[in-house]
């Protein structure tokens, strides 16, 4: 019988919730990928809640000496055959992570960087940034979640160590419900500003200046950045009470019943890679109005699943919401081939088997 490859994954695991940590915990629970290979976890994430990001804290520098310790002591211990970094590439994160690549290398193991984020152009020619990154991404394999992706790192990746592996998620609802007489906008992001949050507060206002009746949904934590407080002085400036409504964070059936009761899913993101929760959109069979971020592109057919609209414009988001309030019949249309788009592409058997081939390959 052959034995397993042995793989060391360090990655972000929730809590908190978001993209990178969703995808960890997918692998992490996969019968495919336990199956094909013998995975040892390291949690890269030093803080367990949203609003604990950005800021420092002392536990937070523990938790990082405790999973560098981890690392050192597992590749110490045992013989990997190839070590998963899901690692961010720019900025202080970037300073954060990269001692988990060098440490892998130092210890001669082949490995593969799974990038979630972006930033990286914007990094690549300042100091220490523009000698730190080619040190960390040179011998190294890449996944990335689009080709879309790629000319974000072009000046540090070669176009050869990049593999493409689309995100997928397990959650494929598609039935629909009776919805109710007024339209149900749904918003589901953690509060922040580069999730254009506010862009979104400015299009219903505007919306509602027009005359449209419709309610819409904010599900998400709150951030250091955006606080509930701050984010209610932000509905009631612009006179959204009993129109917006923030409902914090929600997980499983509690989050699942947003969905079922939404019309349309709107993500009006500033700074995107592949965000999870548009896929979950189309799962649930919603029309999505996002913006031209990353990869969303390839996720949405402009006028066929949702509408792309332009970044930080909020008469192109405005523009694009009207046609789905205004026609009941667009939004079942749209929304049962999204779900369509959905199953073809981007389940979670779909993720499991790209990337256990993409890993495959690597460790042959």
């Amino acid at each position: 019988m052959n034995k397993k490859p042995r793989i060391l994954i360090i990655a972000p695991l929730p809590p908190p919730v978001h993209g990178s940590a969703m995808v960890s915990q997918y692998i992490r629970e996969s019968a495919v990928l336990n199956e094909a290979f013998q995975m040892d976890f390291v949690n890269l994430s030093t803080s367990r809640r949203m609003d604990e990001i950005g800021k420092r804290n002392p536990r937070k520098l523990i938790r990082f000496i405790g999973a560098y310790a981890q690392v050192f002591s597992k590749l110490m211990t045992r013989r990997y055959d190839l070590c998963y970094l899901a690692i961010t590439c720019h900025g202080i994160g970037f300073l954060k992570d990269a001692p988990f690549v060098w440490l892998c290398k130092l210890f001669r193991r082949k490995v593969v960087i799974h990038q979630h984020n972006k930033g990286m152009a914007n990094d690549v020619h300042r100091w220490p940034y523009r000698w730190l990154l080619p040190l960390t991404y040179r011998h190294t394999s890449v996944i990335l979640l689009s080709w879309r992706l790629y000319p974000d790192v072009s000046q540090v990746v070669r176009r050869e160590q990049v593999h493409i592996c689309a995100n997928g998620i397990g959650n494929s609802a598609c039935a629909c419900m009776d919805k109710r007489v007024i339209p149900h906008i749904l918003f589901l992001s953690n509060l922040m500003v580069s999730k254009g949050i506010f862009v979104l507060l400015d299009a219903c206002k505007m919306l509602k200046d027009k005359g449209y009746t419709f309610v819409c949904h904010i599900v998400g934590g709150e951030t250091k950045e955006i606080t509930r407080v701050r984010f209610e002085e932000e509905v009631c400036n612009r006179g959204l009470q009993g129109i917006v409504l923030y409902h914090g964070p929600r997980y499983g059936e509690e989050k699942w019943r947003f969905f079922h009761e939404a019309d349309l899913f709107v993500h009006p993101t500033l700074d995107d890679c592949f965000p999870l929760t548009i896929l979950e959109a189309m799962s649930f069979g919603l029309p999505v109005v996002a913006t031209s971020e990353g990869a969303i592109p390839d996720m949405i057919a402009d006028g066929v699943t949702g509408f792309l609209c332009n970044r930080e414009n909020v008469c192109s988001l405005v523009n694009a919401i009207e046609k789905l309030l205004n026609d009941k019949g667009l939004r079942k249309q749209m929304g049962d081939k999204a779900c369509c788009r959905y199953k073809e592409r981007y389940t979670l058997e779909a993720f499991e088997k790209n990337f256990q081939e993409i890993l495959s390959d690597i460790l042959n």
